[in-house]
């Protein structure tokens, strides 16, 4: 039998793509002990942008949230998005902080850790793949997929041997912008499964409105586990729907033997959820669950899209948006054919943006894209275009060793900075994250703790419980 197994996304990436992870805790906790029954093969339930929503938006302690599903959730395995070197925050962490971020997330209950490159850098995911490993917890790696002239079946073949090298317990095809095609899927599948021992999860949205065809030929392929979310936060910019997925499989080989009452149950509490995330205004259904197939001619995955709106908009520049979408895979060849996804993604779109707007072509080169050419997100998959290269960073050197190796210990010096606000050891890790936003949220949690209400401004504080 070739039973297939489900991750469900509901409580990271359905409310991520379609909500700005605007979900609270208080509407994920009621629906803990269904979904503990349900017999999921894990819940992704953190990671991604919810550890900087909690503390943002909702002044939300990420690891108070981790504790209380993990306690909430004995039965069910929990598992987590981790971006490599980058954490959960925007730039490389030394080795360090991401040993001790590692951890404490498998200490709070975390069971499965996916981490990925933007680059698809394997020497980005060492350290925090070294150190799952040491503390106990399942090292899930992730090739970030997409097309070009450098990313074909045998650059990720190549790429997913690597990754068992590495000492990966699962292979993640990690499809963020839903780029792969169903044929394709099941192609890719059929040959990592002949050239690694490792099971194989397939992760998809469905922005171009083929995810569930993706999902349906990679199981035939002999996928082991997919990526769906239940109805009320499902498909469009999200991943396809579980339920939908589980009648499909029903009855056949891949059946997996999860129980549609079961999840009907879970689905209309969630869908309270989404009622309540539409009306203050964090969902527009009519966007989110829109099928986009500029997404297949661009390669502009959903969130950048979004992104390039708003940069025109602002610039009072919206006619140029076809020119800004043509000059994206343009500025993409140049830079050696990075992955689209965060943050590569916004750096190449902002570049883009700035191209068409300065009227030339890299007159105005922002630190990220920089930085981007002188190596210091890790190796680029592609043959940089020189000329591109010299007129951005000039004679600065680019470094081609692992960028994290020129970062000295930072640990210790990051406890001192937050002295003053530390109440527990993921404190010094929240402050690492986002040293300019945690120190509000302490301020709030010990005004909190001494029950004194603080002037709240931003709408997600006033639908908070105190």
């Amino acid at each position: 039998m070739a039973k297939v197994l489900i991750t469900d996304t509901i409580l990271r990436d359905g409310h991520q793509s379609q909500a700005a992870t605007r979900m609270r805790t208080d509407e994920m906790l009621p629906a803990c002990e269904r979904l503990n029954k349900v017999g999921y093969f894990s819940l992704e339930c953190w990671g991604g942008a919810t550890y900087d929503a909690c503390i943002r938006f909702l002044n939300e302690d990420p690891w108070e949230r981790l504790r209380q599903l993990r306690k909430a959730l004995p039965d069910t395995k929990l598992q987590m998005l981790l971006r490599g070197q980058n954490l959960l925050g925007y730039r490389p962490y030394s080795d360090d902080v991401v040993e001790f971020f590692v951890k404490k997330a498998v200490e709070n209950g975390i069971d499965i850790i996916r981490c990925f490159d933007a680059l698809n850098d394997l020497r980005n995911m060492q350290t925090a793949v070294k150190a799952t490993k040491k503390y106990g917890g399942t090292a899930e790696i992730a090739l970030s997929y997409t097309s070009s002239p450098v990313h074909n079946e045998d650059y990720f073949v190549r790429l997913a041997e690597e990754i068992e090298k590495m000492g990966a317990d699962i292979i993640c095809i990690k499809d963020m912008a839903n780029l792969l095609l169903p044929y394709d899927a099941y192609s890719l599948v059929k040959r990592l499964k002949a050239a690694s021992s490792l099971p194989v999860a397939l992760h998809t949205h469905n922005t171009t409105g083929t995810g569930a065809m993706v999902l349906l030929k990679a199981a035939e392929a002999g996928c082991d586990i997919i990526d769906t979310c239940l109805s009320p936060l499902a498909s469009g910019t999200s991943q396809p729907c579980t339920e939908s997925l589980v009648a499909t499989f029903q009855g056949t080989e891949y059946d997996t033997g999860l129980d549609l009452n079961l999840l009907a149950g879970l689905a209309e509490h969630f869908r309270g959820v989404a009622d309540r995330l539409t009306k203050d205004g964090f969902r527009d259904p009519g966007r989110v669950l829109s099928v986009d197939v500029k997404t297949l001619q661009y390669q502009v995955p959903g969130g950048m899209l979004s992104n390039l709106i708003g940069q025109l908009k602002s610039a009072n520049a919206m006619d140029k948006y076809y020119e800004v979408l043509a000059e994206v895979p343009r500025v993409r060849e140049e830079f050696g054919y990075p992955p689209l996804v965060t943050p590569t993604s916004q750096i190449v779109g902002t570049q883009a943006v700035m191209n068409v707007l300065m009227g030339e072509r890299y007159k105005m080169v922002p630190q990220e894209s920089k930085d981007l050419l002188a190596g210091h997100y890790g190796k680029l998959p592609g043959k940089v275009n020189e000329d591109v290269r010299k007129k951005c960073i000039g004679d600065q050197e680019v470094i081609t060793c692992r960028f994290a190796d020129t970062l000295p210990p930072e640990l210790d010096k990051l406890r001192d900075e937050m002295r003053e606000w530390y109440q527990k050891e993921e404190d010094v890790l929240t402050y690492a994250m986002f040293p300019k936003v945690a120190p509000k949220f302490f301020e709030y949690r010990a005004a909190q703790q001494l029950r004194i209400e603080p002037e709240m401004t931003d709408k997600d504080q006033k639908v908070m419980p105190v």
